[in-house]
């Protein structure tokens, strides 16, 4: 990526529905350029899907969670399938440290989240789970500092 690719990225994060028009406008560049210069972005995989932008509170899942799952590690793939079919799982890591994922759910109650935990326990392979709930996101999802570092000092 190019200072005008790091510029434009900025743009976006700034206000992520600019028309084209409007940042071919903001970042003195032509239409064609800051057009074809998305879809490169796009064909690179540096956009992330737009479900990322979903409040899931705003769908009834005011709770947020983090499941540190231990496992047996022959299972993994198989867990692995059965944690993607629980819809109150939003995204899972394979982690160092004494547990091996770390899954991010959500949950319309603290009953609802013991149900979620239960499942995750009712996976073949799963040994225990340890729940720890998000009680305030005290930094949200971000990525424009690393933007800042990349286009370098201003």
């Amino acid at each position: 990526m190019d200072g005008t690719d790091i510029r434009l990225l900025e743009a976006l994060s700034r206000d992520a529905r600019s028309t084209v028009v409007a940042l071919a406008q903001q970042l003195a560049l032509s239409r064609n350029t800051v057009q074809a210069r998305l879809a490169q972005l796009e064909a690179k995989g540096v956009f992330l899907t737009f479900e990322r932008r979903i409040s899931p509170a705003a769908l009834g899942y005011p709770l947020t969670a983090f499941i540190h799952i231990h496992v047996q590690q022959r299972k993994l793939q198989q867990i692995t399938a059965e944690l993607a079919q629980i819809p109150e799982l939003l995204e899972a890591f394979g982690v160092t440290g004494t547990a091996d994922i770390l899954a991010q759910v959500v949950s319309r109650s603290a009953e609802d989240l013991f149900r979620i935990n239960s499942q995750v326990l009712a996976i073949d392979g799963v040994e225990r789970t340890d729940t720890s709930l998000a009680m305030h996101e005290l930094v949200p999802f971000r990525v424009g500092p690393l933007l800042k570092r990349a286009d370098g000092p201003s």
